[in-house]
């Protein structure tokens, strides 16, 4: 990062320049270091670098920054150049507020473990509250309709071959988007019926996979992938970042990806959200859903099915259950939407 400040500063501008640089560079070592994503350590980096430029105009050194500063460098996000566009132009929703506060929280946490400052004042600055937004479901038939209505074989050729094994790995699974492009062939374990799975922060976990999802797997290791191994492009290197979570060196391939585009390279997440969308929209099932609405709807099959609470966070690979704990909202609104129809005095 080059920031520069608003204003000629001179020595003091060079100075607050380095300390900065200094900081930044050091947090993204720290985040490399504890395997943070790809895509966390570019938005932390844009969000840190805004701030950066901003504290340099104010004057103010890593070393100088408290809470009532972060507090007014919020305040100016929400009051603005885009403030005086239309009416309410400026406003930053919760969520951007909490990302950015997320960042710097990481950026002063790295400074206090390096012994740079004694405390971290982001930890004083309150998280904005978020509203409770419940995760896109389909229901178990859209979930069939969706799967069944990609081809395993056929005139559609081998890329619905592929995609028919992606999306049905992904709703047998419950797996991010990042996860299922970062599968290799030696993942799948057949006899066992289970699928290897790093997850974030390189945690390793094992889930179970259903009867369909490895016939539609088998399909596509025997018909498809091997048409797409051999595709002009197979076996060229990514650029850095083109595949989320991969486990070779950064801005490498993975070793025998388990998903290959036309061209024969590995899958990205943006390739995986746009076939799903295509299918979707092909299929006229859940238009415009995500990848994470396979996992949503995953997860709430389990426990409308009766699975615990404590099964569903180790399938799913969440640090804690309280991340797990959505689902029984989304049950909670499922069931009231049910007796809000069908209850004479609801």
């Amino acid at each position: 990062m080059s920031v520069q400040a608003q204003e000629p500063v001179a020595t003091e501008g060079t100075q607050l320049d380095r300390a900065w640089e200094e900081a930044l560079t050091l947090l993204e070592s720290d985040l490399r270091r504890r395997d943070a994503a790809p895509r966390t350590r570019r938005a932390y980096a844009i969000d840190v670098q805004q701030f950066a430029r901003w504290a340099i105009h104010a004057r103010l050194a890593p070393r100088d920054v408290d809470a009532k500063a972060l507090r007014r460098y919020i305040a100016h996000l929400h009051e603005g150049p885009r403030a005086a566009g239309r009416a309410g132009a400026g406003r930053l929703a919760a969520s951007t507020s909490a990302r950015k506060l997320a960042a710097l929280r990481a950026l002063f946490e790295s400074q206090r473990e390096h012994g740079r400052i004694a405390h971290n004042p982001a930890d004083l600055v309150s998280t904005p509250r978020q509203g409770k937004h419940l995760p896109r479901v389909l229901s178990a038939r859209e979930a069939s309709s969706l799967l069944d209505g990609i081809p395993a074989a056929g005139a559609d050729g081998p890329l619905a071959v592929r995609d028919r094994a992606l999306f049905e790995l992904a709703y047998a699974c419950g797996l991010r988007a990042e996860e299922l492009v970062s599968l290799t062939s030696g993942d799948v374990d057949y006899e066992g019926e289970q699928l290897r799975v790093e997850g974030k922060g390189g945690k390793t976990r094992f889930v179970p996979v259903g009867e369909h999802a490895l016939a539609a797997l088998r399909a596509y290791l025997d018909r498809a992938r091997p048409t797409l191994a051999g595709a002009p492009h197979a076996g060229e290197p990514l650029r850095e970042g083109a595949t989320a979570g991969t486990r070779a060196a950064s801005g490498g391939r993975p070793p025998d990806a388990l998903f290959l585009s036309k061209s024969g390279r590995p899958l990205g997440t943006g390739d995986v959200r746009r076939r799903l969308r295509t299918w979707s929209a092909r299929v006229g099932v859940g238009e415009g859903i995500s990848p994470h609405a396979l996992r949503h709807s995953f997860a709430t099959h389990l426990l409308d099915g009766g699975a615990d609470l404590r099964s569903i966070q180790e399938l799913l690979g969440h640090a804690s259950v309280s991340s797990t704990q959505i689902y029984t909202r989304v049950e909670s609104a499922r069931l009231r939407g049910a007796y809000a129809r069908s209850h004479p005095r609801a």
